[in-house]
C-alpha cells in the first residue's frame, strides 16, 4: 500500500524519518511530503495557502497507482482531509496523528507572523502536556530542523465539497486527548466536531496511558509506537 505522510506546521518530510522503516519493513511504500513554501521567504511564499498544500497532496495521489493511505500530523490533518475530499475514490484510509478532521471553513490555528512568515514559535509557546514527553535533546534537535511556513497557511479555511469523504475509514492516533474524551466529543457532537461525528468508520488508538503521557509530537518521542499504530489502523 502507498502511504502518503503529511507533516504538521514547521516540519518537512524528514520529520517522519524514524517512523518510515517499520512501515517499509511491513511491505508498504512510503511517501513523506514537504509542503510548498516551507522554509521559504515571505516574497517566495506570500501567495501559498492551505489549498496549495492540499493540491500538492492530491498531485502525489495522482502520481501513484492504486489506493493510498493518507497520514496527517497536527495541521497536516487538515491537508489530508482536504485531499481525501478531493479524491475519495482513491483513499483507502485516513489517519489523523493527534488531530481531528476539520469542518468546511475550518483552519489550523493562529500563530505570530514575523517578517511575513510564521516561524516555529518555540516550545514554550505550547501547553506543557503537548511537550511533556520531549526531552531537552529531542526539543533542541526538532527546533533546529523547524522551518517557517507561509503566513496564510495556518489561518486559511479548508474547503470541503464531497460527502463521500465520510465513508473513508479513518483512525485517530491520539497522544494528548484520551480516547474516552474523543468519544464524549463525538457523543456531544458540537458544531466544530461535525466532521468527526460524521465519519462512518472511526477507530481511536490512544498512544499514552494514565501515568505514561504522550505529547503532540509522538513521531519524535515514540516513533515506533506511531508506526505500530499506523500499521494497526490500516490492517
Amino acid at each position: 500500500m502507498h502511504i502518503i505522510l503529511v507533516p504538521g506546521l514547521w516540519l518537512d518530510a524528514a520529520s517522519w524519518g524514524d517512523v518510515l522503516p517499520a512501515l517499509e519493513s511491513a511491505g508498504h511504500r512510503t511517501h513523506p511530503l514537504t509542503m510548498p513554501g516551507v522554509g521559504a521567504s515571505a516574497a517566495e511564499s506570500a501567495d501559498i495557502g492551505i489549498a496549495d498544500w492540499v493540491d500538492a497532496t492530491v498531485c502525489q495521489i495522482d502520481r501513484l497507482d492504486g489506493d493510498v493511505v493518507l497520514v496527517g500530523h497536527s495541521g497536516g490533518g487538515n491537508v489530508v482531509y482536504g485531499a481525501a475530499d478531493a479524491r475519495p475514490d482513491r483513499v483507502a484510509h485516513t489517519v489523523f496523528l493527534d488531530t481531528f478532521p476539520p469542518s468546511d471553513g475550518g483552519s489550523i490555528s493562529e500563530f505570530p507572523v514575523v517578517d511575513g512568515v510564521v516561524p516555529f514559535p518555540g516550545w514554550d509557546f505550547f501547553d506543557e502536556p503537548d511537550v511533556a514527553d520531549l526531552d531537552p535533546r529531542t526539543r533542541a534537535d526538532a527546533a533546529a530542523r523547524a522551518h517557517p511556513v507561509p503566513a496564510r497557511v495556518p489561518t486559511d479555511p479548508i474547503r470541503l465539497s464531497d460527502e463521500r469523504r465520510h465513508a473513508i475509514p479513518a483512525t485517530i492516533i491520539t497522544g494528548t486527548v484520551s480516547a474516552a474524551e474523543i468519544r464524549a466529543i463525538i457523543e456531544a457532537a458540537p458544531p466544530w466536531a461535525a466532521e468527526l461525528a460524521a465519519l462512518a468508520q472511526l477507530e481511536i488508538i490512544q498512544l499514552g496511558l494514565e501515568g505514561d503521557p504522550t505529547g503532540h509530537w509522538p513521531q519524535f518521542s515514540r516513533p515506533g509506537a506511531v508506526a505500530e499504530a499506523i500499521l494497526r489502523a490500516i490492517g
